[in-house]
């Protein structure tokens, strides 16, 4: 009887297990479009001529059965061209940028289904970056074709204050409360034919602009269209990397205390590489490691900057596929999943999610579902119950 008691035990264990397994999942949340007619052409797809949006929830992880099965598919206007997705530092919200509309997209995270409002942000032009301070109090909307930063409470979505930033492109975003600033990149205009070189450094607290650096070597415009700002996390020194798109370079922006003021420096050139369209960053938990995504041909570059941040250390330099952009980042910090397309542009729109195993560096897998179906993913993020901020 013990026996059989035992037996019984051990095969309902392994049942479990195998109930377990068999359920190993990774979700990713992408926003997509629907590639340009050439682009389906060059994919021998036919495609719908009836342009196409919507946001879909993907297995992206490796071991699944499910890899790259769609598990939900929400429909979005095709008028919106919904751009990223930005987690508040709860994860309980979702807020997605338009580019095309003076509104952002407000997802409910604890509600299945999902529910989504739309906040009006009227005088917002091509919609960027939504960033959070670190008590998650505010977040910060960069404008980048009207000039303007708009700032809203968290809590209740509420748009409080707009930043006037004339004659600039904003796009990128860093609070650092600690110092009282926040630095707003300068990039490019709508149209791309006019980009800019600077970073604009703000006043916390009022808002007040306090000045610009200039992120180049150059002498005179260099058009190398600063594009992304991150903050160090926990840093002794307050210091802040930007990526210049154009220029293809990494820049850090040191606190001097005495000075009250940022030291620009590069840190690093893509352009040794043959890497080009600098874009996103993110950070391990650990703050030793910092990751940058390339667009041309596409790259995922992991730096080792425990020893010197101004000085970070390349450990390897990861291919992809052409427009690698955003990341979503696994909470156990075991895989990496970048998202190769950059506003659909020639050259930089594969479609493909390149998967990344983070501890050997190397790609183990491509998700095609999307570029398949002959759509663009435009930003990635894991579902909150996989996502690790990546310092974001």
């Amino acid at each position: 009887m013990y026996l059989k008691s035992l037996l019984t035990l051990f095969c309902a264990f392994g049942l479990s297990i195998s109930s377990l397994e068999s359920k190993a999942e990774i979700l990713a949340m992408m926003n997509y479009e629907s590639k340009t007619l050439d682009q389906l052409k060059s994919l021998k797809l036919s495609g719908e001529e009836t342009r196409r949006e919507g946001i879909a929830i993907i297995d992206v992880d490796p071991n699944s059965p499910a890899f790259g099965q769609i598990l939900s598919d929400i429909p979005m206007s095709p008028d919106n061209i919904l751009h990223h997705i930005f987690y508040d530092r709860s994860m309980t919200k979702a807020y997605i940028a338009s580019l095309a509309e003076p509104s952002l997209q407000v997802m409910d995270m604890r509600k299945n289904p999902f529910r989504i409002k739309t906040i009006d942000v009227k005088g917002c032009s091509f919609a960027e970056d939504v960033i959070f301070d670190e008590a998650n109090e505010n977040w910060y909307l960069t404008c980048m074709d009207s000039a303007n930063v708009f700032v809203g409470k968290v809590a209740t979505d509420e748009v409080i204050a707009e930043i006037k930033l004339p004659g600039t492109y904003p796009h990128g975003l860093g609070v650092h409360t600690g110092i009282d600033r926040i630095i707003v990149t300068s990039t490019v205009s709508a149209d791309l034919k006019t980009p800019d070189d600077v970073v604009t450094i703000l006043k916390a607290s009022t808002f007040e602009v306090l000045g610009q650096k200039k992120l180049s070597l150059k002498k005179g415009q260099s058009g190398e269209a600063p594009v992304e700002v991150l903050f160090v996390p926990d840093a002794k020194t307050p210091i802040a990397y930007v990526t210049n798109m154009f220029g293809a370079t990494l820049w850090a922006l040191s606190w001097d205390a005495a000075l009250e003021d940022f030291v620009p420096k590069q840190a690093f050139n893509f352009n040794d590489l043959k890497a080009g369209i600098a874009l996103e960053m993110y950070f391990n938990q650990k703050g030793d490691r910092l990751y940058v995504t390339t667009g041309v041909p596409g790259h995922f570059h992991i730096f080792d900057i425990s020893a010197d941040p101004l000085n970070p250390k390349l450990l390897k330099s990861i291919p992809t596929a052409e427009g690698a952009h955003h990341v979503g980042i696994s909470k156990d910090e075991k895989y990496a999943f970048v998202q190769n397309s950059l506003l659909n542009l020639p050259g930089m729109s594969d479609g493909s999610v390149t998967v990344i195993d983070l501890e050997r560096q190397k790609v183990v897998k491509s998700m095609d579902t999307l570029k398949d179906a002959g759509l663009t993913p435009n930003s990635i993020v894991l579902l909150p119950e996989w996502n690790s901020f990546g310092g974001h």
